[in-house]
């Protein structure tokens, strides 16, 4: 038996997609991209879930937002959707977008993504159910948070042999994907003391080395 296709969150394709959370649900709203709606068991509350094609088309809704009209971005989805393998498709008389290009990018943040939750351990008998760096005790929202206000790499890693960079990455990527609800912990909760900050700009977006939407004169 086939296994059934993975559902994503808002949150979760935020931080695959490259899509502030706000973006991705003005898309769903707008009916932009046909969202996956099954109703919770019991429940009156129908939450909004996306899969991996969702995914692409909000990659590429990030290249193409502003430049091409709704209803273009909408046909344009259409056609990923009846062609997946399709490489490059056209968007407008002189537009040809690299779909190829925003499907690997994708694949590569959704294996990511995986990598990320087979790291993050959460049980109530560790620091009442925190989120945790697999097979230590170091909680992985304190870590993005000090990385957050420019703390320095290399000391965060001297101070926590345990990690690396990798970890670091996947510790990011997972916090995004999974936004602490209610009041967010001060570092002093779990008896962090915050020595010194510093300004670093924000990081580039790490899917646009190569652009989802490439303009090419047709």
């Amino acid at each position: 038996m086939a296994e059934a296709a993975r559902l994503y969150t808002p949150a979760e394709a935020a931080a695959v997609s490259g899509l502030a959370l706000k973006a991705v649900n003005n898309v769903i709203d707008k009916h932009i991209v046909d969202i996956v709606r099954p109703a919770a068991a019991g429940k009156r509350t129908v939450r909004r879930y996306l899969t991996g094609s969702h995914l692409l088309c909000l990659r590429l809704e990030h290249g193409l937002a502003g430049r091409l009209p709704v209803e273009r971005r909408q046909g344009l989805f259409r056609e990923v959707a009846a062609k997946p393998e399709a490489k490059l498709l056209k968007a407008d008389d002189l537009l040809l977008v690299d779909v190829g290009a925003a499907r690997r990018e994708v694949a590569l943040r959704m294996r990511d993504l995986e990598d990320a939750e087979r790291l993050i351990h959460i049980d109530k008998e560790t620091l009442g159910g925190e989120p945790v760096f697999k097979g230590t005790r170091i909680p992985v929202y304190s870590i993005v948070a000090m990385l957050d206000v420019g703390a320095d790499v290399a000391e965060l890693l001297s101070g926590y042999p345990k990690l690396d960079l990798r970890k670091l990455e996947l510790g990011r990527l997972w916090a995004a994907a999974h936004p602490r609800r209610g009041r967010p912990k001060r570092l002093s909760d779990f008896g962090f003391k915050l020595i010194s900050t510093r300004r670093r700009p924000l990081p580039a977006d790490p899917l646009a080395k190569s652009a989802a939407a490439a303009a090419v004169d047709a």
